[in-house]
């Protein structure tokens, strides 16, 4: 079956970095989109960053642009997103899943419904 594991969120100041990991077993990771995701209490998730497949295009939600890489190990069926300059208002849980990549709005939707525990990212000023 498959499992998706969400791991790196903490607490940080204003500015810092964080590098979030995403494990996802039970399938070939590399046949797959994937895709971060975010969502605050009483809040819809809202999709972040996506990678394509194969990992040769990116597509960012616009807050983040310049500030959060997405990328990939498909050797380690992993998948990161780099956080930099952090903002409160990226404070949120986060989550990885299988996406169909946008190239414009909306940056990604999820496929299959597979969702980890998240990782919170909270961002104190």
């Amino acid at each position: 079956r498959v499992q998706v594991v969400e791991s790196g969120g903490g607490l940080v100041q204003v500015g810092g970095s964080l590098k979030l990991s995403c494990t996802i077993s039970g399938l070939d990771f590399d046949d797959f989109a994937m895709g971060w995701f975010r969502q605050t209490p009483g809040e819809e998730r809202e999709a972040v960053a996506c990678i394509s497949r194969p990992r040769t295009r990116t597509n960012y939600l616009d807050s983040v642009k310049g500030r959060f890489t997405i990328s990939s190990d498909n050797a380690q069926n992993t998948l990161y997103l780099q956080l930099n300059d952090l903002k409160p208002e990226d404070t949120a849980k986060y989550y990885c899943t299988l996406v169909s990549c946008g190239s414009s709005r909306p940056v990604a939707e999820s496929l299959f419904n597979y969702w980890g525990q998240g990782t919170q990212v909270t961002v104190s000023s």
